[in-house]
């Protein structure tokens, strides 16, 4: 069994308040915009990581990490881009590919809404976590935490963290 911490939309913001649920988990996943690699350089210091690039990142983050991340945890198939869209209005860039070769849990950010919904036509749980900076528009910050065994996803939780600003 494997704990996940799944954030985006750090926008070079990690606080205390963040890092105390990186602690409880086992992996953490990163939807892109993390902005300064400190963040990401914080949680790599406490747990594996797995991230993505978004649309405010350079070119330290877009050197470090892939547009899409493609694995594969507890024998759950995992598709992690930052501009994903939805479930009936996915980006153009994914749509071909996820309509063809769908991952059981398809993750995207850029929203700043958090966002969990079940695609019927294509079998799979659309997750978005929602911003877990401070830049946005969004008025609190969001992150989902949920375990993966033995192929099925488990024990879902948004966590609030706190107002924006």
């Amino acid at each position: 069994m494997k704990k996940i911490l799944l954030l985006s939309d750090t926008h070079s913001f990690i606080d205390d308040q963040i890092l105390k649920f990186v602690k409880q988990a086992d992996e953490i996943w990163h939807a892109g915009d993390i902005g300064n690699l400190e963040v990401t350089d914080k949680i790599k210091k406490l747990k594996p990581l797995r991230a993505v690039f978004g649309n405010i990142d350079g070119t330290d983050a877009r050197a470090e990490f892939p547009l899409d991340a493609k694995f594969s945890v507890e024998n759950v198939a995992v598709w992690m881009t930052h501009i994903g869209g939805y479930p009936n209005r996915y980006n153009i860039r994914i749509r071909e590919e996820i309509a063809k070769n769908a991952p059981k849990i398809f993750i995207s950010g850029h929203s700043h809404i958090l966002k969990v919904q079940f695609d019927k036509k294509l079998n799979l749980l659309h997750l978005n976590p929602g911003a877990a900076g401070n830049h946005g528009f969004h008025s609190i910050r969001t992150m989902l935490r949920f375990e993966i065994e033995k192929g099925e996803i488990k024990n879902l939780e948004i966590i609030e963290l706190a107002k924006r600003g």
